[in-house]
């Protein structure tokens, strides 16, 4: 091509791509051409072309621009001119889409559509207007009511909640914000009445959200001293909305909230680090002000544990991390190293400690290099070394283990265990019990400690100290097995030491902290058969580790103590043979113990069943994100992956995000769990409103060959389940790409896989998106359709038939393509409408009336077949009620060919 005639061209192929409805190749021809021309009137017919483009896509903004560049070049371009109207009233600017249909008009005076446009238009307007006056009016009575002392308290309750509900509106979050709203809401936080509080917060919240400019106007007229005070209340209620508020702007700052709406100006906001760094360094001065209570220390720290290290590793910027390290390591390890039993404690929950160790955790492992990790290292080395190393041993593991290989620490450890002051006895039992966890210094700590653990445990009369005592020693014996020589400390008094605990467990008079140590050492005790058994027959010991369970700082004991008692573990299966051959050699070889075998698991999964264990597990996939690691996940995971019953309504609420985050063993445990409920049950009861929308990823993901068989036939059973529900559903299953494994399933050898993937693909078969698929040129779908019609497998035969039936009912182009697929179509139709099953016979009869219906050659070739026999026979059959509705079917093929006038009655014969 040459000169001007390629933009021309695109722009025809642009045209016909258009009207083809295919509007991404349209963009790409008119964007093509615009690059390539040179002449200013096609410019404009090209920038005009691709603003319709835009339109159809619902890309408004893009729209309006094109159709703006088109006008600059003519002014009178009428269609340019009507087509910006359109994307401005989409965009919310009625006023400047009004103007451009005013002059639309004026051009073309007779035009109906732009005179019913302007009318339109100009009502719109008014009702704007009218809705602008009328919620400024609303806002402003709210405030009346809400600021006068006098008002009713149930009117004042009632304005309280509209506000909040106008503040997540956009047009009632920008009214409140124009109409001096913001300094309003501090009037009624400084009222301190706590209702007026929370209202006046959460409309905040919504103004906030999704508006970067608005957000950063209220951050910065509030004041991030006055927003951390208030989050630092010891109200519960109020400080976790107040933490909501910091966390909506901080997603602001950080482009991480909602979608702005159409047409929204905002106000360009500058250097949004500066006000990052300025919220940073206020939570990390809340860590250690002692004016901050418990409470408002654990929202800074979640704050910080959420907004802090990088979510993803392949960003590279973690200049967050570096700065809180740089300017407050010092300060998260000062609560980490706090004793609550010292009078100087800063004021803590039983969450800051833990809360802040995880802090620990992620900030080392966001570091990139080394440099940056011995910057970290060396700003805790030079901290107190026995007030932060029972913190520093719960955080990060590399970090932990580079503790203990210090000169001296361990050794340090141990003599305090020693020491005469119950306080250094205290803190380095605690600092013993997770250094234990460093598996390359178990073997220090039990040649040098386990005999002064012993001593200490005997003769202490602290119980403070001697449950903390007894935790690491069982947590030793766990870690070190046989080979340690704990075994004569615990032989025979592994029940009598979970006795104790349980003891300590039930006595409410002791505080919080120390009974929180029992669960420590009962999650290791339950390791032993006799003990789990014993442990599920005492409720009281249940029901108050599930209370505990709420506090979350030992959630993943709870966890851990669950698993042991469901044996919802992993266990590596002994073949026999080699089995027989280490007893030959006379080598040791583990017995199962009798209360590890699947009876005994059941009746104890049914107890813990009956003392409300899927309730409190439920309950714990609430925590906060900070506390609820991967490993703990798992470990709920896999305890309601074990659990039978009728517990469907209480677990998949549980299930639902276990599936989606944590390690990838319990991301198919809980998978699998759903599909176990989704299988069985009705969805509606199971999974009601939207919640089963969010089922069906995790049941695709079973569908993958590295799962079990059991996985794979679950997600599929559970999937056909959904899929014989709703369009909506069927549409989501393709959305989440699970048609190609399904038709792999129909391949499978298995019998029961095929069965399962048939029966699904049968169901989806409704979906017009799935039919489409079938019609398609290139793709044998239909051709393994009607082979597996031809299967020995009735249920298999029972499924692919009542699919194909729907198929050819639904798309008649696929009555001619299934002559096409295989030469043995009519062989199979054959035996399928002489089938012995009528559920087969009556489907293959359907498939041949769907053949006969779509085209009269097709139906000619049919009654030239064996088929008008096999139908003649049928449809001669007499009326029998099991039978008639095959016989119908007969009859109506029979009938259809006589109005063909391929055969007569058979008076005319």
């Amino acid at each position: 091509w040459t000169g001007n005639s390629y933009p021309i061209q695109l722009k025809e192929e642009g045209n016909k791509y258009f009207q083809a409805s295919d509007y991404e190749k349209a963009l790409q021809s008119y964007t093509q051409a615009i690059k390539l021309n040179k002449d200013k009137a096609l410019q404009a017919v090209l920038y005009r072309n691709r603003a319709a483009c835009f339109l159809k896509k619902e890309e408004y903004a893009k729209a309006a621009s094109d159709a703006s560049r088109a006008i600059d070049i003519n002014a009178s371009d009428i269609k340019a001119l009507y087509r910006r109207s359109q994307a401005l009233e989409k965009l919310g600017k009625l006023d400047q889409a009004f103007k451009d249909a005013q002059k639309c008009a004026t051009l073309e005076p007779r035009n109906k559509n732009f005179q019913e446009t302007l009318r339109r238009l100009g009502a719109n307007i008014q009702e704007k207007l009218r809705i602008q006056f009328s919620t400024d009016s609303r806002v402003q009575k709210m405030f009346e009511i809400l600021l006068d002392e006098n008002s009713d308290k149930e009117k004042r309750e009632k304005a309280a909640n509209n506000l909040i509900v106008l503040g997540r509106e956009e047009a009632g979050a920008e009214r409140i914000f124009q109409n001096n709203g913001v300094n309003l809401l501090l009037q009624l936080i400084e009222t301190k009445n706590p209702e007026l509080i929370l209202a006046a917060v959460r409309t905040l919240s919504g103004m906030c959200t999704g508006h970067k400019a608005r957000a950063t106007a209220i951050l910065h007229y509030l004041g991030i001293d006055s927003i951390c005070m208030w989050m630092s209340v010891d109200n519960e209620e109020i400080s976790l909305a107040v933490c909501n508020l910091l966390q909506t702007i901080t997603d602001c700052l950080l482009d991480q909230g909602k979608e702005g709406h159409h047409g929204k100006e905002e106000a360009l906001v500058l250097d949004t680090k500066k006000d990052l760094r300025m919220i940073t360094m206020r939570l990390l001065d809340m860590l250690v002000s002692k004016k901050v209570s418990g409470q408002g220390r654990d929202r800074a720290l979640n704050l910080l544990n959420k907004n802090i290290p990088r979510k993803d590793l392949k960003d590279h910027d973690n200049s967050r991390s570096i700065f809180v390290i740089d300017n407050g390591l010092k300060k998260i390890l000062k609560v980490v190293g706090q004793i609550p039993e010292m009078p100087d404690c800063l004021p803590l929950t039983e969450n800051t400690q833990l809360t802040a160790s995880v802090l620990l955790n992620k900030l080392y492992d966001d570091l990139r290099c080394d440099p940056e990790r011995d910057n970290y290292r060396l700003i805790w080395q030079e901290q107190g070394f026995l007030r932060i190393v029972s913190g520093v041993l719960q955080g990060p593991f590399d970090l932990g283990n580079k503790l203990l290989g210090m000169k001296g620490v361990m050794e340090m450890m141990v003599a305090l265990c020693g020491s005469e002051r119950e306080i250094d006895q205290l803190v380095a039992v605690e600092a013993l019990i997770h250094a234990s966890t460093k598996l390359s210094r178990a073997t220090f700590i039990i040649t040098n400690g386990v005999t002064l653990l012993k001593e200490i445990y005997k003769k202490t009369k602290n119980e403070k100290i001697k449950i903390r005592a007894l935790v690491g020693l069982c947590k030793l014996g766990s870690a070190g097995g046989t080979d340690y020589g704990l075994r004569q400390f615990a032989e025979g008094s592994t029940e009598k030491l979970a006795k104790q605990c349980r003891k300590w467990l039930c006595n409410t008079s002791i505080d919080a902290r120390t009974r929180k140590w029992a669960v420590e050492g009962l999650s290791y005790l339950t390791l032993d058969a006799d003990v789990k058994d014993d442990f599920v027959e005492d409720e009281p010991a249940l029901k108050a580790m599930f209370d505990l369970a709420s506090d979350k700082t030992i959630l993943y004991s709870v966890a851990s103590a669950l698993v042991n008692c469901t044996n919802s573990y992993d266990t590596k299966e002994l073949v026999p043979e080699l089995v027989q051959l280490a007893k030959f050699s006379k080598q040791h070889v583990p017995e199962e113990h009798p209360k590890d075998k699947k009876d005994f698991v059941v009746k104890r999964v049914k107890r813990l069943l009956k003392a409300g264990v899927v309730s409190a597990l439920a309950c714990m996939v609430k925590a906060d994100s900070a506390i609820l690691t991967d490993q703990s996940k798992e470990l709920i995971a896999r305890c309601l992956h074990c659990s039978p019953g009728s517990w469907e309504c209480w677990a998949a609420p549980a299930l639902i995000p276990l599936a989606v985050e944590g390690t990838d063993v319990g991301k198919i445990k809980a998978s699998h769990a759903l599909a176990k409920i989704a299988a069985i049950s009705n969805p509606d009861i199971a999974f009601p409103g939207e919640r089963v929308y969010e089922v069906v990823r995790p049941l695709v993901s079973l569908l993958n060959t590295e799962r079990d068989g059991l996985q794979n036939y679950e997600a599929l059973l559970g999937l056909t389940n959904f899929s014989g529900r709703s369009d909506k559903l069927r549409l989501k299953i393709v959305k989440e790409k699970a048609l190609p494994d399904i038709e792999n399933y129909m391949f499978e050898n298995h019998d029961q896989l095929r069965q399962a993937a048939t029966e699904c693909m049968c169901n989806l078969v409704v979906n017009k998106e799935v039919q489409e698929r079938f019609v398609a040129d290139g793709n044998d779908r239909l051709k393994l359709v009607v082979l597996l019609c031809g299967e020995d497998d009735e249920k298999v035969q029972v499924a692919a038939a009542g699919a194909l039936a729907m198929l050819t009912a639904a798309q008649k182009k696929l009555c001619s393509k299934m002559t096409q697929v295989t030469t043995q179509w009519l062989e199979i139709l054959q035996r399928l409408c002489l089938h012995d099953n009528l559920e087969v016979q009556h489907r293959g009869l359907v498939i041949a009336f769907n053949l006969i219906s779509s085209d009269k050659e097709l139906a000619k070739k049919l009654v030239e077949s064996e088929l008008l026999e096999i139908l003649t026979y049928v449809g001669k059959q007499e009326d029998h009620p099991k039978k008639q509705h095959v016989i119908n079917v007969a009859r109506d093929c029979l009938t259809k060919c006589m109005d063909y006038e391929l055969i007569k009655p058979l008076s005319q014969a």
